[in-house]
């Protein structure tokens, strides 16, 4: 019997240590979960901390970067290679500012994707991208017409679309963006009339050239506040309209090579007075130069070559203190007034090829000569129509070559909304390197 109680007290001692050993592991097993846990709990608290979730305009231009990013086909210079994530401020060409309506909160302001070489186009979600203060697409191969959408874009200040393979009519959809003060469209593939609407805006610079513009120049040029305006190389024919004088105030460059242009220059383009540019060459013009131009007294460049003007060049413009180029080749002149004779001891380029100036060389015959000015023009009499074509007698025009027109430097002025972004898309903010 004593033997059985001291079997069961040995029994009841080695169950009792074996559970207390077994709570222990418990316990520890418990404790080492609970610190797994709390540790996975510290890692993804940091993790959000790292990381905020996007505001909701940075996420609508993810949408709207991932969408355009999905319908470009060719990259060749990997400009887009880093569009991944919802980091889009990170993104090449994509540049962020504080919103103007909130200075905390960080918006998409700007996309530069100049000389890329990228092949695809401009989806329906861009219109997603509603705080874009400006828009560089230059030198790319974007094709297609341009989503409606667009006119999400109110506070787009600089559009340029230049260089690539855009169709279809004028776009009217830039006409809705109220902020809107550059426009280039240059080298596309736009059709069809201009609108009239277009000179209503209060753009300060409009380059069109090199397109399928056809048509006439609307009557309501001179309602445009532009500094420059660059149609060249379009079909647009008809005379240039009087009321070109209402843009006085603020046209620096008038650029219209070959663009079918007939009748005679009006004396108002004389009263530009802030002109430095004009450039009217290859087109039919007649008659002679406007004495009024010689109060241009900023013009720095003068082209009426390849036209079919005559009569005098008169002194007055030979004598202009900055005229720095003068181009009147491929005309009908017979005389040259004054220091016109001799334009390099004023340290003036000039061409005077291929008109009737008996002592000079490189003029053209005699017999073309002759033909042409036994019917001189007089542009008093003569009554142009603004779009209509003008007889200007057998003779034709040289024909027309299709000539490259540059941009002016920079961009024109420095908007109030989103400064710091125009600087950083000059100095290249996302440097790319291939």
């Amino acid at each position: 019997m004593a033997s059985s109680s001291s079997s069961y007290s040995s029994i009841t001692c080695v169950s009792f240590l074996l559970f207390l050993h077994l709570s222990c592991f418990t316990n520890n097993l418990n404790a080492k979960h609970r610190n797994a846990d709390n540790s996975h709990n510290r890692h993804h608290k940091h993790h959000h901390t790292q990381n905020p979730p996007l505001n909701p305009k940075l996420h609508m231009a993810f949408l709207g970067l991932q969408a355009w990013k999905h319908v470009i086909y060719s990259d060749p210079n990997n400009f887009t290679s880093n569009w991944v994530g919802p980091s889009v401020c990170n993104y090449t060409g994509v540049y962020c500012a504080p919103s103007i309506d909130d200075p905390k909160v960080t918006v998409v302001a700007g996309i530069d994707l100049n000389f890329g070489d990228i092949a695809g186009f401009l989806p329906h979600e861009i219109g997603l991208l509603s705080d874009l203060g400006l828009l560089h697409l230059s030198n790319n191969r974007f094709c297609g017409i341009l989503p409606m959408s667009l006119t999400n874009l109110t506070l787009l200040y600089e559009l340029d679309l230049s260089n690539n393979r855009f169709v279809g009519p004028f776009p009217l959809v830039v006409l809705s963006l109220p902020m809107l003060n550059y426009l280039d469209l240059r080298f596309n593939e736009f059709e069809g009339p201009l609108p009239p609407q277009l000179f209503n805006k209060p753009f300060d610079a409009i380059f069109l050239n090199s397109n399928r513009f056809t048509s006439s120049i609307p009557p309501n040029l001179g309602k445009i506040s532009a500094t420059v305006l660059v149609f060249a190389n379009n079909k647009f024919g008809g005379c240039l309209p009087e009321n070109i004088v209402n843009v006085a105030d603020t046209l620096e460059e008038l650029v219209l090579i070959n663009t079918s242009l007939s009748g005679c220059l009006p004396q108002q383009v004389g009263f530009l007075y802030k002109l430095r540019v004009l450039d009217v060459s290859f087109n039919s013009i007649v008659g002679s130069i406007p004495y009024s131009l010689a109060g241009l007294s900023h013009l720095e460049q003068l082209n009426l070559g390849h036209n079919m003007m005559s009569g005098i060049v008169p002194m007055g413009v030979c004598e202009l203190p900055n005229l720095a180029n003068f181009t009147f080749s491929y005309n009908f002149f017979c005389e040259e007034e004054g220091i016109c004779q001799n334009l390099t001891s004023k340290r003036i380029v000039f061409d005077d090829r291929r008109n009737c100036l008996p002592e000079k060389p490189l003029q053209r015959s005699k017999k073309e000569c002759e033909t042409k000015l036994e019917h001189p023009v007089d542009c008093s009499e003569l009554c142009c129509v603004v779009g209509s074509n003008v007889s200007s007698g057998s003779l034709a025009a040289p024909p027309a070559v299709a000539m490259p027109v540059e941009a002016g430097a920079g961009k024109w002025g420095t908007p109030s909304l989103y400064p710091s972004i125009f600087a950083n898309s000059q100095s290249g903010k996302n440097d790319h390197k291939g």
